[in-house]
């Protein structure tokens, strides 16, 4: 019985660190030459943007894809995050981790 305790203790633990670590994901991107950087949450959603001066002097066209390529590469890194923390969770719920398990009582 104490195995089983322990078992599910732990994986609320785990369970309790995911839910923190995908609340404060966050995915930023930054172009090369400084000119837009961009940064979203865990959800995607745009957090923040940062536009270089030099932005100004772009054509609108232009300066939507960049902002656009620069928000995709940090929801990117966002999901990439994302998965880490999923992946760490389902490794915790593993069978030889698992509460309930016959083999662990």
């Amino acid at each position: 019985m104490d195995a089983l305790v322990t078992g599910v203790t732990n994986q609320l633990e785990a369970l309790e660190a995911a839910l923190y670590d995908l609340k404060r994901v966050r995915g930023r991107f930054a172009a090369e030459d400084g000119s837009v950087t961009a940064e979203v949450d865990g959800d995607g959603a745009l957090t923040g943007l940062w536009l270089a001066e030099s932005m100004t002097s772009r054509p609108p066209s232009e300066v939507a894809e960049s902002i656009l390529w620069a928000c995709g590469r940090a929801a990117a890194e966002a999901g990439a995050q994302r998965s880490r923390i999923v992946a760490r969770l389902n490794e915790s719920f593993t069978p030889g981790n698992v509460a309930g398990n016959p083999d662990s009582a």
